[in-house]
Formats: structure tokens, sequence, C-alpha cells
């Protein structure tokens, strides 16, 4: 795999916005002008990998939602990206009798059967406009990808494959049916984007396998049609491949339901648990001035400011699986050397402004000339610099407080104990009781958590106690009520180790605690993590590293290319794997992803890619929990 999902995706879409050929290198040329006409699944799948920039730089000049009110432009030829419904593909039909563009390129995220293709033909023929229908492409790349080595199916309908619905009391074998076959499709978008047929491993008897059967079957299905097998030909002999194929595990979110509810102590898990953080953008309320307004006027209405944090940011890319402590303090370090530059230039502008009457003056400014234009080239990279530090020690500084307002550092240390079984310092109760420490949802957080993790679940006379205790400090108990079902029924299974994980407070913050600091993180700990895996890691490992062990000997084990598919749980080769993904069916989060991106830096020449049919912060697992504990 030596590009990574990343790439390969942003190659497919490139070739897409380039009328499906691919772009070439040389051309000084103009491009040829055009507009791009998306749904809101396309709008998902673009705007992680390409700026408004990159898309004018190709030569689109508009990008419209398809559902919405277009004026025709009949000279320019249009693309479409969307997914194969039945209201897009009326849409189009509509577009196609009202003659709106030039020519026009259609291109399905996920594959368009056979009748829908018929309508559009018919409404083309009907319209007399066959001419002008260029081309129609599958372009299977349905699913987003976040980062690197990180991707989600989809964001738009995700209620439809959430936890809740593959866990619903009420749930329909047609539904789940449905269900399956979604999350199915859109991972055979990510192999075909990724030109890889993967051997599958999954546990028996849950979502994850039902997962692995109907991959299997329709990764076998399209190998075994070679005229139009997708992972044969031109694309695959460019030699982006490398001999040994990936594993691809897939879990299921029921094995480890403490993760997703744990707080977290990174960078990029935090913002994610406290701010409004999802395709990589971060939405944060600007303008809550604390000065009371003047004489009874209206307060400011807060705007809504947005913030991408995208792989070109080099500060992101370092520090988003930092704790968070470092995370200030690299802000301020950053802060300060740009303004030793700035104050670079500000020098030399009052140099240049001397009268050249002495000697001195004149060789000073021959001097400085030099000085100046290497200062003045290098603004832009100044102001660009300038641009992403405010924006971290604005994301920075709101995540602080939150940390200090709902002493979130106390929780994770808590958590922390609690998941690695070590001795705790004070009763749960306290933390429960105490009004100061965090909001309602954070105790019944800490509070699952200890649930899902004691050996033994506490007396019923205990559970009232705090059930009470939960109960005054206005939680909403019902996610407790799915969580004792879900404990009854997983007794059975082993219960999830979280391995000896530590917290080892540091001495309180040395640069930070300065007065010229932004922030101010008194009373915060500085806590910083040891290593340990996860669940979702350990699993991993084991299958990676073929390694013996009770937790998942008994996986199931599929390899596509088998052409009899011998079910038999024998992994064929005994050699380790240097390539992997992992898919959680039922929903992951950053713990999780940072957890083995942190495992593949102690593994080196291996390359691990974390999926999830859907991304929630806690706070939206625990609406989950809560619909479900409702019933």
């Amino acid at each position: 795999m030596a590009a990574s999902v990343r790439e390969k995706q942003t190659v497919a879409l490139r070739r897409m916005l380039n009328f499906n050929t691919p772009p070439l290198k040389n051309t000084a040329a103009e491009p040829v002008w055009k507009v791009l006409i998306y749904d809101r699944f396309g709008q998902d799948i673009i705007s992680p990998l390409l700026s408004v920039k990159e898309l004018r730089d190709m030569g689109i000049t508009l990008h419209l939602l398809l559902h919405s009110d277009r004026d025709p432009i009949p000279d320019v030829p249009a693309i479409y990206f969307l997914m194969p419904t039945e209201e897009n593909i009326d849409r189009i039909c509509q577009d196609l009798r009202n003659q709106l563009y030039e020519s026009y390129y259609l291109n399905f995220i996920s594959a368009i059967s056979r009748s829908k293709l018929e309508d559009i033909a018919s409404a083309a023929l009907a319209a007399n406009v066959v001419s002008q229908v260029t081309k129609v492409f599958d372009q299977y790349l349905n699913f987003i990808t976040l980062e690197d080595d990180m991707f989600i199916l989809c964001h738009q309908n995700k209620e439809l494959i959430s936890y809740h619905a593959i866990n619903r009391a009420d749930l329909q074998d047609t539904d789940m049916e449905a269900i399956m076959d979604s999350i199915v499709d859109s991972l055979f978008c990510f192999f075909v984007t990724l030109g890889a047929v993967p051997i599958i491993r999954c546990p028996r008897g849950n979502a994850a396998e039902m997962v692995a059967v109907k991959l299997d079957k329709k990764l076998r299905e399209n190998l075994r049609d070679a005229r139009n097998s997708l992972f044969t030909g031109d694309s695959m002999s460019a030699g982006q491949f490398s001999f040994q194929r990936p594993l691809f595990v897939l879990a299921d979110r029921n094995m480890d339901m403490a993760t997703p509810l744990h707080h977290s102590w990174t960078y990029q898990a935090l913002i994610h648990d406290v701010l409004d953080f999802h395709l990589n953008r971060v939405v944060m309320e600007e303008g809550a001035s604390s000065e009371p307004s003047p004489g009874g006027a209206r307060p400011k209405k807060k705007s809504k400011k947005s913030y991408d944090l995208t792989a070109a940011d080099k500060f992101w890319q370092k520090h988003k699986g930092s704790p968070f402590p470092e995370v200030a303090e690299s802000v301020q370090e950053e802060l300060d050397s740009y303004r030793a530059q700035e104050d670079e230039v500000k020098r030399l502008k009052s140099i240049m402004g001397l009268e050249g009457e002495d000697e001195g003056a004149i060789s000073m400014l021959s001097d400085n000339t030099a000085k100046l234009t290497s200062a003045v080239s290098s603004l832009p990279e100044l102001l660009e610099k300038k641009r992403l530090i405010d924006l971290h020690t604005n994301v920075a500084t709101a995540v602080l407080d939150h940390i200090k307002s709902r002493k979130l550092d106390v929780y994770f240390e808590y958590e922390e104990k609690l998941l690695s079984k070590s001795t705790l310092d004070k009763s749960l109760l306290d933390i429960i009781t105490d009004p100061d420490a965090g909001t309602p949802e954070d105790k019944m957080r800490l509070f699952l958590i200890y649930y899902i993790t004691a050996q033994q679940a506490p007396s019923e006379s205990d559970l009232e106690q705090y059930r009470k205790a939960l109960l005054d400090a206005g939680c909403d108990l019902s996610p407790l009520n799915y969580i004792k079902q879900w404990k009854a029924f997983t007794k059975m299974a082993n219960p999830a180790n979280y391995g000896n994980s530590g917290v080892k407070p540091m001495g309180l913050f040395s640069r930070v605690m300065n007065t010229g600091s932004q922030f101010v993180m008194e009373g915060v700990k500085n806590l910083v993590l040891k290593q340990h895996n996860l669940p979702v890691t350990r699993i991993l490992d084991n299958l990676m590293e073929m390694k013996s062990h009770p937790e998942t000997d008994d996986y199931r084990y599929f390899d596509p290319k088998m052409l009899r598919g011998s079910e038999s749980s024998v992994p064929r080769n005994k050699n380790p794997f240097q390539e992997a993904i992992v898919f959680v069916v039922g929903g992951g989060n950053y713990i999780e992803y940072q957890n083995l991106v942190d495992y593949t830096k102690s593994k080196p020449g291996r390359k691990i890619v974390y999926g999830c049919s859907e991304l929630f912060s806690a706070a939206q697992f625990m609406k989950q929990l809560s619909q479900l504990g409702q019933k």
C-alpha cells in the first residue's frame, strides 16, 4: 500500500473532475471551466480532501447541490457526483429535460442499478440530448477519508447504520439485511479504491460476522467475473501493490463499551469530545464576550466560526495525538517564536526610515536591504503561520475552558484507574455528589465505565445509593438500563481487559505557568499517558502477529481469492501481516484511533488503517444508549 487511502481517494476525485482522464502534469494550459453538481453525500466525501481553492485550480467555477435551484448555463460541461438514489435520478432527468448544461458527466458514488440507468437513458431520449450525456461512471467512492489512516462510511444518514440501529430490540431481519448491505457496499468501495483484496477475520455471532460474510461474497463475485472485475487490469499493474495482502479485521462495538464513554486527554480526541468537530472541521461560537453590554443594549449575537484541521497543518499533524498539556505548551512556544519574527520585521522597518546622512547609516542600509527582502518574501509564510497559531490558540483555549469548568482531568485520571483496575484514591460517590465536578453527563459516563469494568456488579443496595446520587445530580439513567442488559448478555464472554494503563501526574506545568502565557493552567493536573493497548488494538495485534490467544483464536477466516469458499478458521499464511485495516461495526472514536496510531509507531514498517461505520463523541453515544434504554 504505497499510497495512503487518502491519496488514492484524492487521485480518484481529481481524475473524475478532469472528465475521468488522468490530469496531465506538464500542461500550462488553462483548465476547462466546468461546474460540479453534488448531493450531500458527494459533498461530505470531497470536503475533507479538496479545498475550494484546489477545486478552482482544477477548473471548477461553481459547485452546487443537486437539489438547489440552479440556473441553466448552456455552454458549460457539468460533472455530477452523487448517490444513485431515486430522487437524485429524477432530478438528473429533470435537468436533462430543461437542458441546463452543454454536456453531462454522470459519476455515481456507488454502483448504479440497471433499471435506474435505463430511466436516465429514456429521459435523455425524450429530451433529445443523448449526445450530450457524455459519460456515466461508477466511482466506487462511497466512504469518507478523514486521515491518511482513518475513514468512516458516511456522515449524512449515519443514524441508519448507527449502534442504535444495529442493536435495537425491535429490529426486523429485513432491516438488518439493509443495514449490512449498506455497510458492505461502502467497504467494497473502500477496497476497490485501495486496490486490494484483503484477508478477512472477524469474531463469531454478531454484526461484524454478518458484514464479513456479505463482504466476502461480494468480493468473491467480483473477482470471479474476470471481464468486469474491479481488482485486475491497468490500475493494479502500475506497481502500487506490495506482494502481501492486507489483513482486514472486523470488530464489533459491543466488545468494548467503555472506551467510547471514556474522557480523553489527547488533543484530537478532546476536541471531538467537548467541541463540535466533524469531517475535520471544528465549529465554535465566537465573540462570547464576558463584559456586559452597555446601557441594557441587546447582547451581541454569538457568531459561529469554523476551522478546518487539515493534513497541511503541521502543528495539527504533530500534536493531534499529544496529551493536552503538551499541546498548550507547544502553542505557546509557536506563539513566542512568531512574535520574535514579527519584531524582527518591525525593527528593519524603523531602520529603513533612517535618513542617509552619516556614513554608518548608509552601510547599515545596504546590509539591511538584503534582510528586508528576505523578510518581505517570508511574509506569506508568516501570515499562514499566524493563522494556524491563532486557530490552535482559540481551539485549545476553548478545550481548556471545558477541562477547567468540568474538572475533566479528574475524570480522566479516575477512569484510567478504573480501566486499569488500580487502587482508587477517592470514592466514586464523592465525584458524583461534587456539584463542581462536571456535567450530569460526565458523571453518568464515569459511572457507566465503573459499571462496565467492575469485576462483579455492585450489590442492589449500593446500586440504589448510586442511582439516588446520580438522579440528584440530574442524570438520565436510561443508558444504565441498556448497559445492564448488555452486561448480562456479554457475561458469558469474558469482559474486555484494558491492559495495565496508568497515568503519572508530572509536576505542574513549567513553561505554561509563567505569566506571559495565553493559557492559565492553574489547578489542571499535568497528566502523561503510559502506552497501553485498548481491546481493539490488542485484537489486531493478535491477528496481525499471528499470536495464539483465547480472545481471537476462534475468529473466522475468509479469503475471497480462494476458489471455493472453504469455511475454516485456520489461517493459510503463518507470516505476520505488514498492513492491516481495523473496522468497528457500530461506531468508533478518536481514542481507539489514537491508540492504534501509537501502537503502529512501536512497530516499524507496519501500516494500520482505522475505520468505523460512524464516528461518535461520547455525548452522541450516550444519546444512542439512552434511546436503547428507554424501550
